[in-house]
Order: C-alpha cells, then sequence, then structure tokens
C-alpha cells in the first residue's frame, strides 16, 4: 500500500471487529511505528500497555458503558458536543465539519429536532435512551481483541507549560503513526472515550491497569481487524467531509485564504 493511500483511507472504526486475536507480529509493528515519531530532545515520552486479557476488557467495557450511559443522561455529553452535531446533509454541506447523523437508530429519530433541549432529555431519560445507547457501547467494546492504553511520563506532560504541549503533541504524532498503521495490516481502531467524560469512572480504569504514579493514562483504543463486509452501525460517529481549504489555509498572511485548491481534495476520514 502506497503511504497517501493510508493517509486517506484511515478510518474510525464504529462497528465491530473480527473475533480473531492481533497477531504478536502486528501488535510490536504497531508499537514500533508509534515509537518511530518524532518527540522534543528524543524524549519519547509515551508509554503503552496491551491489554489482551478478556476478564480486563469486559471490565473496560462495561465501564464504558456505564459512562455512557450518565453522561447521556445527565445532558452534559449534548450540551458539551452539540455544535459537532449535525443531522442533514444540508448542515454538513454548510459546515463541512462535525458529525453528520444520516442514519440513526428509531430509538434516538423523534429526538433530533430537540435534543437539545430539556424537555427531549426528560423524554430520552424516561424511554431508558441512555441505558440502551450505553448497553451497545458495552458490547462493541467488550467484543474487541485488543486493546491499547497510551501514557505519559508525568516529569513531560505538565499542562500550562512547554513540556506539556510537547509531550501531548509527540503522543499524537505516535498515535497517528499507529493508527495509519493499522490501514496497512487490515485493522481498525476507535478511541473509547466515553469514560473520560466520567472522571470517577477513568480511575477506576487507571487503578485496574495499575498505573504508576509517574505515569498519566491519557487514552485507550480499542483494535482488530475488519470483517470483510461491514454496515454503518446505528450511530455512526464519523464523518469523512472535511472544510474546504480556503476556510483553514492562508497565504502569506491569515488576512488572505488559500484560492484555488477547494476543487482539488482527495475526501478526508474521520
Amino acid at each position: 500500500m502506497e503511504f497517501l493511500d493510508a493517509v486517506f483511507n484511515r478510518r474510525t472504526t464504529n462497528g465491530p471487529f473480527r473475533p480473531d486475536p492481533v497477531s504478536p507480529e502486528h501488535q510490536q509493528l504497531l508499537i514500533r511505528a508509534a515509537a518511530a515519531a518524532p518527540s522534543q530532545f528524543n524524549s519519547q515520552p509515551w508509554r503503552f500497555v496491551l491489554i489482551e486479557d478478556r476478564t480486563t476488557i469486559e471490565t473496560v467495557a462495561a465501564i464504558s458503558g456505564q459512562s455512557m450511559t450518565e453522561v447521556m443522561g445527565a445532558g452534559t455529553f449534548f450540551d458539551r458536543y452539540k455544535k459537532y452535531f449535525r443531522f442533514s446533509q444540508k448542515e454538513m454541506d454548510a459546515a463541512r465539519s462535525g458529525m453528520l447523523f444520516d442514519k440513526l437508530p428509531a430509538l434516538l429519530r423523534p429526538f433530533t429536532s430537540r435534543a437539545f433541549t430539556p424537555s427531549g432529555q426528560q423524554l430520552m431519560n424516561r424511554l431508558r435512551v441512555p441505558q440502551k445507547l450505553g448497553e451497545e457501547n458495552r458490547r462493541l467494546v467488550a467484543g474487541s481483541p485488543l486493546l491499547i492504553g497510551v501514557m505519559l511520563e508525568r516529569g513531560e506532560y505538565r499542562p500550562g507549560e512547554l513540556s506539556g504541549f510537547y509531550s501531548v503533541f509527540s503522543m499524537g504524532a505516535a498515535m497517528e503513526n499507529l493508527w495509519l498503521t493499522t490501514v496497512e495490516l487490515g485493522m481498525g481502531i476507535q478511541f473509547v472515550s466515553f469514560p473520560m467524560e466520567a472522571p470517577h469512572h477513568w480511575d477506576r480504569i487507571v487503578r485496574m491497569l495499575h498505573v504508576p504514579d509517574e505515569l498519566e493514562l491519557m487514552a485507550v483504543y480499542r483494535l482488530g481487524y475488519l470483517p470483510e463486509r461491514t454496515h454503518r452501525p446505528a450511530i455512526d460517529w464519523s464523518s469523512r467531509e472535511r472544510r474546504r481549504p480556503s476556510q483553514f489555509v492562508f497565504r502569506e498572511t491569515c488576512a488572505t485564504p488559500q484560492q484555488g485548491w477547494d476543487d482539488d481534495v482527495r475526501p478526508g476520514s474521520a
């Protein structure tokens, strides 16, 4: 596979994986690719924990499902991220960013017009929509053959200081290397984000993984091999729309948007 093919075919996997375990050779290659990323002064501040134990994966899945149920039920998720939600192609064409929810499960369709109102939230809670979504999330994470936790050295990760910026920037480069490698290997990857929305649940994962005091658990990802045929999941948390270059690229100064590139852009992916 050509490098640019991997870049432009990168995906977030929102559906299930095959049950096959990820081979040791592929696990090693993923980590080697991550470790090839640049870092300030070659500090290499990242650390990784690979998780294949079924009990641990199922516990993380349960925590993820519980977290989703809580934040959806409290309304905090919608309050925090509503600016990214698009419920029609017209909205997406105008914004060219965010998530297009053009395929929703039947239980959510009645709420698209009032998802961010108190009455809509109350009705969703009465119908136990957060619980149903949380259970779907639990099953999805539980079906993953591999989880990877990425950590940073606390000595490097100091929020508010330049070293903190450098370490997070380096971690992002490392994870992008790993992510692009999944494309080459016929694998998928997704951020297990909901426990981070509920800090008391995130702390449970930190304790379960025995993360030492000198490290900060930054993220957990689910990985696995992709099935030959996939169906879009009930809630597709991704979008292939990208802003036009004239919307985010400037020439010489920030007063002059880039012109002439908008019609020559390969589609991206979330």
